[in-house]
């Protein structure tokens, strides 16, 4: 009965984790259409789409570690009914200004609900077996979540309006508010530590100012400003890694670096995001703008990348049995950097074949990384630092792929406009400006620009390949010689 109670509780558990990964690529499809309907410029656009995200990546640490101190199922449910109500904000919002505010938010509500799933659920199975298998079952609905966010976005599109892409979140999170106290355990620590305001200042500023640098340069350029967003946030992040190693308990624990391999799979978390989310957003935006699918089609022709990760996710378990673990993890990288320069090769009306294959077999690499490399952190520290040791993960996890968005379409950004000399900015610019244009002309301009769009996707693919690659290398050659606690945790689990 106990063995049926926590799986009951594990499949409650996954509802949020699938929705907190859907709302962060949801809007890929959403945001021309919400767009034009607000009045959004290109800068509202850049927020709208990657606020919720960036708080998220930015909040999760500080709310790992309150979820460890006031109770992992409290604050899930205290962030799922918050999580309802600004979802319905957001669906009926009028401007850009209140629908930035609401997916900021979102981001914060998003942050209560993502440490505590996974710390829950590592507290719920206490055999390692099962405990492995529902790991890797909520590592599928979280990473599926992400990849099938605009296959969810473009079926609404096609029968509602913007706002359903958000009040399909609303459901689920009232099912966890309802059922939650009645499945979950509560779990809290007077060990946690207490919550130091000026650690979660500190995180949330260096995060922010980094992420409005990188988002100002990839619509202006090397300007003043954003570059010295960059160099602040580069200090006040400097600032934040001195307290922490000053702290008794500090708001992010930096001991846990000092295993090599857990400090491997971290980067190796934020690395596979980048790669994984910035060839993703190209790949959604050539299946629209360079081969005509529409929204719902490319929608559906983009699902491959769900499915690969569900595939990879579910497996990895038994293939870490028969590999070993650090090997199935770096494996899998390998494969994704093949799946990555299966993309090059993308050209032309008979490409579609070959981007189905290359995101399928990028996505179903990431697996082992995400399902074993998720268990290895949240299992390095004991049960009253689960939370804290989760929303590590789960920073490495949103870092990344917010990051992939951004770094990644300055790339290809950067090589569409150099392949176009300058006079278009993007695809889109080119497709308006070929409207009014003689109709020879505006051809000639539309097939210029979907050349200079696929070559960005080339470059955007090599670099991928090149992270995952490295990323491999990096799991190798930081594999612990020998089974070794973590300092200052001699009682945690190997």
């Amino acid at each position: 009965m106990r063995i049926n109670r926590a799986w009951l509780g594990a499949a409650l558990l996954m509802l949020p984790t699938f929705v907190v990964a859907v709302d962060t690529t949801a809007l890929l499809l959403a945001l021309p259409q919400l767009s034009a309907d607000l009045g959004a410029t290109g800068v509202q656009q850049l927020w709208i789409s990657d606020g919720y995200g960036f708080l998220v990546a930015g909040l999760v640490i500080t709310m790992g570690t309150f979820a460890d101190r006031i109770g992992r199922r409290r604050l899930l449910i205290i962030g799922a009914a918050a999580f309802a109500v600004l979802s319905v904000v957001a669906a009926f919002a009028t401007d850009p200004l209140l629908l930035i505010v609401a997916r900021a938010l979102l981001g914060v509500a998003g942050a209560t609900l993502a440490p505590s799933t996974l710390a829950l659920l590592t507290g719920m199975f206490h055999d390692e077996r099962e405990r492995g298998r529902a790991i890797a079952i909520w590592a599928a609905c979280q990473f599926t979540g992400g990849a099938l966010g605009p296959v969810l976005a473009g079926f609404l599109l096609q029968h509602f309006w913007w706002g359903s892409v958000f009040l399909a979140a609303v459901p689920a999170m009232a099912l966890l508010v309802l059922a939650g106290p009645v499945l979950l355990p509560e779990f809290r620590s007077d060990r946690a530590g207490r919550l130091d305001p000026a650690s979660v200042g500190l995180s949330l500023a260096a995060v922010l100012l980094t992420v409005y640098g990188v988002k100002q340069l990839s619509v202006e350029g090397a300007r003043a400003v954003p570059v010295a967003a960059l160099v602040v946030g580069a200090a006040v992040g400097t600032l934040f890694v001195r307290r922490q190693l000053r702290l008794e308990t500090p708001l992010l624990d930096l001991r846990l670096l000092r295993n090599r391999q857990f400090t491997a799979v971290l980067v190796a978390l934020v690395g596979a995001g980048i790669a994984m989310a910035g060839t993703g957003l190209l790949v959604t935006q050539y299946l629209q703008s360079v081969l005509g699918f529409s929204p719902v089609a490319s929608a559906a022709l983009f699902a491959p990348m769900g499915l690969g990760v569900a595939v990879g996710t579910m497996a990895a378990p038994a293939l870490a049995r028969w590999t070993g673990r650090t090997t199935a993890i770096a494996g899998g990288m390998a494969g994704s950097a093949l799946g990555s320069l299966l993309l090059v090769g993308v050209g032309g009306t008979g490409s579609l074949p070959l981007v189905m294959a290359g995101i399928a077999v990028l996505a179903l690499g990431t697996g082992p990384l995400f399902a074993l490399g998720t268990g290895l952190v949240v299992g390095a520290v004991p049960p009253e630092r689960a939370g804290s040791a989760a929303s590590m993960s789960e920073t490495g996890n949103y870092l990344g792929g917010s990051l992939g968005f951004a770094l990644l379409g300055v790339v290809a950004a950067v090589v569409y406009r150099s392949r176009m000399g300058g006079t278009s900015d993007s695809l889109a610019d080119a497709v308006a400006a070929g409207r009014h244009l003689p109709a020879g002309q505006g051809a000639e301009l539309l097939h210029t620009a979907r050349e200079a769009f696929t070559a960005g996707l080339h470059v955007t693919a090599v670099v991928a390949a090149l992270v995952f690659t490295g990323l491999a290398v990096l799991v190798l050659a930081m594999r612990p010689a020998a089974p070794a606690a973590l300092p200052g945790y001699e009682a945690t689990r190997s």
